[in-house]
């Protein structure tokens, strides 16, 4: 496969990744493009090693780890938007994946990459420990605390919404 067919079949999935892992599309796209420029050099090293796509995937996880010891994106957000009243229907479903992802972006990083690889890019755990460059457990343990602390988070939501205390 070539790096124009690989750019053009595989690209789009990486932007996702890449946006699922930064939280934010600008950036996702920066992230690819440095990712894609550098594998581009080494494109018959990447390639002989039969694949390249998670080769690439590895690439944008450790690009994305690396961006803010760079420096490059210092930005913050001037105010956390508030979440909007749920209505009820499909616009009540939107809220929620977005307010479920807004809790996802609030995990440690490695957490974050192990349920976006998981459940977004559909990969199984030898996939990506892998990608992470770990071992099995510690991909489950990431995913295990993940999900324990986005429990912990909506348990905590709803005891505030009707009153109580946890």
């Amino acid at each position: 496969m070539t790096f124009e067919e690989f750019v053009t079949t595989r690209g789009a999935s990486l932007v996702r990744l890449a946006r699922l892992l930064s939280g934010d599309r600008h950036r996702a796209e920066d992230l690819v493009q440095d990712v894609l420029a550098r594998a581009y050099v080494r494109w018959r090293r990447i390639s002989a090693t039969g694949r390249p796509e998670a080769y690439v995937r590895q690439m944008l996880v450790n690009a994305n780890r690396s961006w803010w010891r760079l420096g490059r994106n210092r930005e913050l957000p001037y105010a956390a938007p508030t979440r909007p009243e749920v209505v009820g229907g499909e616009d009540s479903m939107v809220v929620e994946r977005d307010h479920l992802w807004q809790m996802v972006l609030t995990l440690p990083y490695r957490q974050r990459a192990v349920l976006v690889l998981r459940y977004y890019e559909d990969l199984d755990d030898s996939a990506i420990a892998e990608i992470l460059d770990c071992s099995l457990p510690t991909v489950r343990t990431h995913a295990m605390r993940a999900l324990g602390k986005l429990r912990d988070l909506r348990a905590r939501e709803l005891a505030n919404e009707f009153g109580g205390t946890r």
